[in-house]
Parts: C-alpha cells; sequence; structure tokens
C-alpha cells in the first residue's frame, strides 16, 4: 500500500529535494564551466607541455605549469606533515583527556581559528613569519616554500581538530571501558582501542585538510613569494591557486585560457580527493 503524506510533510519533501537538486545543479554547471573553459588552453598549448613545462613565460608564450604543480602537492604535503599530528593530538586532547572545564574553553578557541578570514592568517605570515624565516636561516627573501607551508599547517588545524574530535566521540564508550577492565592505561585505551575504531574519520579530516591546503589562494599568494620556479624549501614558488589569483585579473587570449586550465587540473585534483574520501570511507 502507497503511504499518503501529510500536505505540510509532502511540502518539506519536496522543498528539500529543490534544495538537493539545486545544490547538485550549482556543481553540474561548475564542472561543465570549467571544462568548457579550461579544455581549449591544453588544445593550444598541448597536455604534456602544459602539465610537464618548466617554464611560464606568458610574454614568451611558455605556460608549463609543472612548478605550480609541484609547490602545490610539496605545500599540500609539508603541512599535512606538520599540521595533522598536532591536530589529531589536541583532537585527543579534547574529546579524551581534557578536564571538562579546559575543554570548554579550548573547543571556542578552535572555533575561533577556524572563523579567522585567511588573508588575516597571510598578514600575519608576512609580517610575522616571514621575517622571522630570513632571520633565522639568513635568507635574501623569507618569503617561501616554508612559510607556506607553516600558514597552511596553521590554517588547517581547526578542520583536522573538529572532524578528528567528533569521530573519537562517537567511539562506543564499552570499547573503552572494556580495555580499561581489562588494564591498560587510560593513555594506551586512546591509542590502542579509541584511535583505531575511529580511523575512518581520523582519515576523512586528514582528507579535508588536503583539501583546504590544496585550495588556499590568498595567505599562500602573500607568504610564498609568487616566483615561478621550481620548488625549493626556501625558495619563491607559485602554486596553482596563486597562479591564478595572481593573473586573471589581466590575462588575456592564450594565457586566460592557460589560467582556465590551472583551474580545471585544481578542480580534478579535489575530485580526486574527494573520491578517495567517499572510496575510503565506503571500505569501512
Amino acid at each position: 500500500m502507497r503511504r499518503r503524506f501529510h500536505p505540510a510533510e509532502a511540502g518539506m519533501r519536496i522543498a528539500f529535494l529543490l534544495c538537493g537538486l539545486v545544490a547538485i545543479a550549482f556543481v553540474l554547471v561548475i564542472t561543465l564551466y570549467l571544462i568548457l573553459a579550461g579544455l581549449p588552453g591544453f588544445g593550444h598549448i598541448g597536455f604534456w607541455d602544459f602539465l610537464l613545462g618548466r617554464v611560464w613565460d606568458p610574454a614568451a608564450g611558455r605556460f608549463g605549469i609543472l612548478p605550480f604543480l609541484l609547490a602545490s602537492l610539496y605545500g599540500a604535503a609539508g603541512a599535512i606533515l606538520l599540521g595533522a599530528p598536532v591536530g589529531l593530538l589536541c583532537a585527543v586532547f579534547l574529546a579524551k583527556l581534557a578536564p571538562p572545564r579546559l575543554a570548554a574553553v579550548l573547543r571556542p578557541a578552535v572555533e575561533v581559528l577556524a572563523g579567522i578570514p585567511s588573508v588575516v592568517y597571510g598578514l600575519v605570515g608576512m609580517l610575522v613569519l616571514v621575517p622571522a624565516v630570513r632571520r633565522w636561516f639568513r635568507l635574501p627573501d623569507g618569503a617561501s616554500l616554508f612559510a607556506a607551508i607553516v600558514v597552511l599547517a596553521v590554517m588547517l588545524l581547526p578542520s583536522v581538530i573538529r572532524v578528528a574530535e567528533t569521530a573519537l566521540r562517537a567511539v562506543p564508550p564499552e570499547y573503552e571501558a572494556a580495555s580499561l577492565a581489562l588494564g591498560a592505561t587510560e593513555i594506551e585505551t586512546v591509542f590502542r582501542v579509541s584511535l583505531p575504531a575511529a580511523s575512518s574519520g581520523v582519515a576523512a579530516a586528514v582528507i579535508l585538510g588536503v583539501g583546504r591546503a590544496l585550495g588556499e589562494a590568498m595567505a599562500v599568494l602573500m607568504v610564498a613569494g609568487n616566483g615561478a620556479n621550481m620548488p625549493g624549501l626556501f625558495r619563491s614558488v607559485r602554486f596553482l591557486t596563486t597562479a591564478v589569483a595572481g593573473e586573471m585579473a589581466y590575462a588575456a587570449g592564450l594565457q586566460r585560457e592557460a589560467l582556465f586550465s590551472i583551474a580545471l587540473v585544481l578542480f580534478v585534483f579535489i575530485l580526486l580527493i574527494n573520491g578517495a574520501l567517499a572510496a575510503l570511507l565506503k571500505g569501512r
């Protein structure tokens, strides 16, 4: 027998359906636009010349994005290696070890950290971190890949902390009680029982952090130096995002097509990360 809905409930179901369709439509429109705008650049420049070229010189008609691609990958990897352990340990402390009063103070601080605009991170990095890197390592200029990694590591902390803490809090308390009853210490229980049980959520936190690091533009633009160089830890570099943000305002012709192609490459990276997250969570 077919279920009949109350008119109000039927109206809400239709509203929810429309909201879902609108969200899907936005994704499809963005995807289609990036494909249509980005493919001509590949056709005019050459797919492999574009991806593997080492020189970005619009005046000479050379559009190789390998330095940008590697800088983005190295920056995201470095930010995860630096920030993920700190965020994970902070999440463990908040979820399992912190006294209630201290946790009540720290959680709003994490929320404030998440709400700070990226331009503020970039400004603080440019005025504080970049001069410090220049002094510490005796460099001509502190704007570098290293400075970008540090700023990105701080920026991804809130995402890692919130998602990982939620996953840890979802672990059934019976698991931990059984571990403690068998004689394990509280720390052993956290690292041998709680963390493995929440591993899918922790992995999701890390992957979301990677997406945040790959997609950031403004803060990186202010601390990385924006030089189209092959990446080195203390060299001025340009990320995929900063290449688009820094040149789109005045680009025209083939240069503009190349920038849309960069956006398409970045979009594909984000899709691959989301796909990896979905596959990982499905396999759990």
